[in-house]
C-alpha cells in the first residue's frame, strides 16, 4: 500500500522515531502491515508489558506524525506503515550531508587506483 502525505513536520516525525516502542511498532508493521491494535499489543507485549491504551498512544503519535495510516475493515482498524515520511527526513537531513563524504572517498580511491597503476592524476 502506498501512501502518500503532504509536507512532513520534522519535529512530529523525530518525536515520533525517538521512543524505542514506536520504532518497535514501525518494524512490525514494515514486517507485515495491516495489522490490528490487538495484534499491535502482543507484538509490544513480547518486550514489556503495555495497555492497549498505552499501545493506542503511541499509534496516535505515529499517525499525527503520518508514519501510520489507519483503515478501517469491517470492525477492526488496522494500521500499515507509511515510509514517505522516513524518506523525506532522510533527503533532508541525512543525505545532503553524506554526498560530499562519498564523493570525496570516490576521489581518493580513484587517484590511488591510478597511483597504483602510475598513471597521470587528471581530478
Amino acid at each position: 500500500m502506498v501512501t502518500y502525505c503532504r509536507s512532513v513536520d520534522d519535529d512530529l516525525v523525530f518525536k515520533a522515531l525517538a521512543d524505542k516502542t514506536r520504532r518497535e511498532l514501525l518494524d512490525a508493521l514494515f514486517e507485515r502491515g495491516g495489522r490490528t491494535l490487538g495484534e499491535l499489543v502482543e507484538v509490544v507485549n513480547q518486550r514489556t508489558e503495555m495497555s492497549r491504551y498505552g499501545v493506542s498512544k503511541h499509534l496516535r503519535l505515529l499517525a499525527d506524525a503520518d508514519l501510520v495510516t489507519v483503515r478501517a475493515s469491517g470492525r477492526e482498524r488496522v494500521h500499515y506503515v507509511n515510509a514517505v515520511p522516513i524518506r523525506q527526513i532522510y533527503e533532508r537531513w541525512i543525505d545532503k550531508y553524506t554526498e560530499p563524504h562519498l564523493r570525496a572517498l570516490t576521489t581518493l580511491k580513484s587517484r590511488a587506483e591510478r597511483a597504483h597503476r602510475k598513471e597521470p592524476d587528471h581530478d
